[in-house]
């Protein structure tokens, strides 16, 4: 990692850890202390192991687009690449804008595809991702209006879903409709950036133009690949949807480990609708998904908010380190693995 980068994590670990502060304080001080203190135990296992089921599965709806691009991987290897993806999402700042190309190199040494069909099965899955995480937030909600009235946060919300339920499809078969057309824009913009970096860099050619087009081209038939493979892209979406019900699950274990009895259904919309937070320009939206998920839950239960904010806490960044340990030990694991193999 370059310095400036470096710099750049810190600073974002900082923002985010002053953020945590400020809500801990601001939703009750001793109070979330003392929560967290009263914690069950056996729940918050169950809590990590919900955690780790979820790395599992999306590594292999992960497994599932690869196949669908060319590139035939190990479920345990697509699962070790999956907790590095969360590595590299948790110490790069701007989230999963900054993991992915990381992400990308890693995918593409283990499984000897080029970067530009790693890099497009993982932006493919990211992709994927996005529509169980619609679904179970608008049936969370949905389910929610049927047995409570809809405040004035959650109706903008629902509002909010529902516009994007409809522009994203949208705007996504137009961008697919015109891909050759998106294909050269791309080309153009990065055709001079990356004469840019080939005069910055030491030791490092700029590419001409037509290995750019070629570059981009892979890309956009990765792509193709996977959308035409309807029977992988449905494996992928299946353990999308299952990966986000783990992590639901594991909200709803950590609210009952601190003693909060919430509906299943209310997490239901509350993790999905909490990851807008990731976009927050720390690592990992570190700061930026747990205000949303503590108001959230204030807004739609009856339980305190410094025992939610504990919950959340519990969950969040407890997954948040729990994931970022587990994704250290896979790339170490995977590098040392490669190493060996280049040695031999």
């Amino acid at each position: 990692m370059q310095r400036r980068e470096f710099l750049g994590t810190v600073a974002g670990f900082g923002v985010g850890a002053a953020v945590l502060v400020a809500l801990a304080t601001v939703t009750g001080g001793e109070a979330v202390l003392g929560a967290l203190g009263r914690a069950d135990l056996r729940l918050l296992a169950l809590v990590a192991g919900t955690i780790l089921a979820w790395l599992c599965l999306w590594g292999l709806g992960l497994r599932a687009v690869l196949e669908a691009v060319g590139s035939d991987v190990s479920a345990v290897d697509a699962v070790l690449v999956n907790a590095g993806a969360a590595f590299a999402n948790h110490v790069t700042p701007f989230g999963q804008a900054g993991g992915e190309p990381a992400t990308a190199l890693l995918l593409s040494d283990v499984s000897g595809a080029p970067f530009e069909r790693a890099l497009a099965a993982i932006t493919s899955f990211d992709v994927v991702n996005v529509v169980p995480s619609l679904t179970l937030a608008a049936v969370g909600i949905g389910y929610y209006a049927s047995v409570a009235v809809l405040g004035a946060t959650l109706r903008t919300v629902a509002a909010g879903l529902a516009t994007v339920a409809v522009v994203a499809p949208l705007a996504a078969a137009l961008a697919w409709r015109r891909r050759r057309g998106v294909e050269r824009v791309l080309v153009g913009l990065l055709a001079p950036l990356a004469r840019i970096g080939g005069r910055l860099l030491p030791r490092v050619a700029p590419p001409e133009r037509a290995a750019v087009a070629d570059r981009v081209a892979g890309f956009v038939g990765a792509i193709e690949s996977v959308a035409a493979d309807r029977r992988r892209l449905a494996v992928a979406l299946a353990c999308s949807a299952a990966g986000w019900l783990a992590q639901i699950v594991g909200l709803w274990l950590a609210l009952r480990a601190v003693g909060a009895t919430v509906p299943l259904y209310v997490p239901l919309f509350v993790v999905p609708l909490g990851t807008v937070g990731s976009a927050m320009p720390t690592p990992g939206g570190l700061g930026g998904i747990e205000p949303i998920q503590v108001g959230l839950l204030t807004a739609t239960t009856a339980a305190a908010a410094a025992t939610v904010t504990a919950a959340v806490l519990l969950f969040s960044v407890g997954g948040f380190l729990l994931t970022t340990s587990v994704g250290a030990a896979a790339v170490t694991l995977l590098q040392v693995r490669e190493r060996r193999l280049g040695a031999g």
